[in-house]
């Protein structure tokens, strides 16, 4: 009997995928290895949806799974790839053959310098849950990392009435994704919603005395608070890969369309695929909720139609909800020059267009504007020039 599709990681890449390949018209077995219990779920919401709301959004119902005839291993763990016999070994001790494996096992939180009661990563449902039960109640939240995560947290307890403090080493935290003058801008939207901002500031300690929980920060401040949230970035779990004999270098290589360069029937889709990007001419981690369904559906056609192959060459996308700002993200962008920007009042819209050295917009940042993020990534894909661009977004016909 065929071993089929044998998805490894519940993730939106994985999930994804094995919904394309029923969209693709393949007829083999398909089955989904998850670590975790809970039947997979979308990630973005954990740190979106209101404190008070659910977290869990399904990106599979058990029904869904019945329709399509996807088999899900649910809190099963691989521990290994056997590429030459091609099979995966699971922590019971169950070993399952495949005809093709699709690595989708994305990243984990980096562990937290402290632990113990109230204090939380948020990566998995099981963090969410834990955060939001912390966060009954409370008064006063600690946010250490002012990355999108930590951002993102402060935004929502902030709509809770929760009085934050949010503690990050660099001065300006988002200048190393948009420059020093736009961060300064992000900087000001945590003050500007009653967030104590603390930049520039790292965590001396963090105790537990009496039950309740006590920070003191490298400025001398000290102060107690209910919960402490730690988003100081992701890591890459590689270690059940080493004796695979893939090729790994801060995630599974892959090419274009995919594919492991060792074994052309094992491929690697979201957080966890270093792709080749053939406009850049590099390989490249893109770690954003798009690129990984638009990477699960290039390998469900490529592994459906391996006389057809399509490649994948993404322009990076994120996206990030903090207060009354809908941030978009795009391409790449040389924090070091300046962009060129446009930016209208009542209501609020923003777009910054950054570019090559020879004029192409290579870019893109947009607070609440949709249609100046759709154009700037089309435009980014096209290699289309950065000033014509900037010149529509300027004009009357699009303030309207």
């Amino acid at each position: 009997m065929s071993g089929g599709v044998l998805v490894v990681g519940g993730s939106v890449g994985g999930i994804r995928t094995a919904r394309a390949l029923r969209n693709e018209g393949y007829a083999g077995p398909v089955t989904v290895v998850e670590a975790e219990p809970h039947l997979p779920y979308d990630k973005p919401p954990l740190s979106k949806v209101p404190l008070d709301g659910d977290a869990h959004v399904p990106l599979l119902t058990a029904a869904e799974a019945r329709e399509l005839d996807i088999e899900l291993r649910l809190g099963a763990v691989a521990i290994e790839v056997r590429a030459q016999a091609n099979q995966l070994a699971l922590a019971d001790g169950t070993v399952l053959d495949y005809d093709e494996l699709v690595i989708a096992t994305g990243a984990a939180a980096r562990p937290s310098p402290w632990s113990g009661p109230g204090i939380h990563v948020l990566r998995t449902l099981a963090d969410a849950r834990a955060l939001r039960e912390s966060l009954h109640g409370a008064n006063r939240l600690l946010v250490v990392g002012a990355g999108f995560i930590g951002a993102e947290v402060a935004s929502l307890a902030r709509k809770q009435g929760i009085d934050v403090t949010i503690v990050d080493p660099a001065p300006v935290p988002m200048a190393r994704i948009v420059g020093t003058e736009l961060g300064e801008r992000l900087s000001d939207l945590h003050r500007v919603h009653g967030v104590e901002a603390k930049f520039g500031t790292t965590v001396s300690t963090l105790d537990c005395v009496d039950d309740s929980l006590r920070a003191t920060l490298s400025d001398g401040s000290e102060f107690p608070v209910d919960a402490v949230v730690v988003g100081i970035g992701a890591v890459l779990e590689l270690g059940w890969l080493e004796s695979s004999g893939l090729t790994l270098d801060d995630g599974v290589v892959c090419d274009e369309y995919g594919r492991t360069p060792d074994f052309a029937n094992i491929h690697a889709v979201g957080d966890i695929s270093k792709w080749y990007q053939p406009r850049l001419g590099t390989s490249a981690r893109v770690e954003h909720w798009t690129n990984a369904v638009e990477q699960a559906n290039t390998v469900a056609h490529n592994i459906v139609h391996a006389d057809d192959l399509l490649a994948h060459d993404p322009v990076a996308y994120v996206w990030s909800d903090q207060y009354d700002w809908k941030i978009q993200l795009f391409g790449t962008r040389d924090v070091a020059a300046d962009p060129l920007v446009v930016e209208q009042s009542d209501p609020l819209r923003l777009a910054a267009i950054w570019q090559d050295s020879e004029g192409r917009a290579s870019g893109g940042f947009t607070v609440n504007w949709p249609k100046a993020s759709v154009q700037l990534r089309r435009t980014i894909a096209a290699g289309g020039p950065a000033d014509a661009v900037h010149a529509q977004l300027s004009t009357p016909a699009v303030k309207r």
